[in-house]
C-alpha cells in the first residue's frame, strides 16, 4: 500500500541495571522470577512507527513490583509455559497478573505495546485515531 504504516515494538525488563530478555530455558526463567520476586523492576517498551519517509519512536519505562514468591509458585507458573517467550519471564496479561503487586505507569506498555504512546506516534506520521471512525489517514488518502 503506498501509504502503509509499519509498527515495531520490543520490550525488556531491567533489574539492578541488568537486562532480562526472554529466558532460554526453564532454569533461566526460574532464576529470573526468583530475582524479581518481592522487588521492583523497570519494564521498557520501545515503539517505532514508519510511514512514507517519516519515522517516529519512543521508549516508555514502567515500574513494576512483584509480590514475594515461593519456589513452588515459581515452578507452577513456569509449568504454564507462559514465561518462556516473555521478557523477564512473565506476562502481566496472563497468569503473571497474579504475581504482580503494583504497576506504576502504562499497563499496556508492560504488555508490550503502549496504546496511548502508539496513537501519539501514529498521529506524528499522519495517521489519526478517531473514536467514532477508528484509524483514518490524516492526509485524506
Amino acid at each position: 500500500h503506498p501509504h502503509g504504516v509499519v509498527i515495531a515494538a520490543d520490550t525488556i525488563v531491567v533489574v539492578d541495571g541488568d537486562i532480562l530478555g526472554k529466558p532460554k530455558d526453564e532454569a533461566q526463567a526460574a532464576q529470573m522470577l526468583r530475582r524479581l520476586a518481592g522487588r521492583e523492576h523497570t519494564v521498557y517498551t520501545a515503539i517505532a512507527v514508519a510511514r512514507d519517509a517519516r519515522t517516529e519512536s519512543a521508549v516508555e519505562g514502567v515500574q513494576v513490583t512483584f509480590r514475594a514468591l515461593t519456589d513452588a509458585e515459581i515452578a507452577a507458573y513456569i509449568a504454564t509455559r507462559e514465561p518462556m517467550d516473555k521478557a523477564g519471564a512473565y506476562g502481566i496479561q496472563g497468569y503473571g497478573a497474579t504475581i504482580v503487586e503494583r504497576v506504576d505507569g502504562d499497563y499496556f506498555s508492560v504488555m508490550g505495546l503502549g496504546l496511548r504512546r502508539l496513537v501519539e506516534l501514529l498521529g506524528r506520521v499522519g495517521v489519526r485515531y478517531a473514536f467514532d471512525a477508528g484509524v483514518t489517514d490524516a492526509s485524506g488518502d
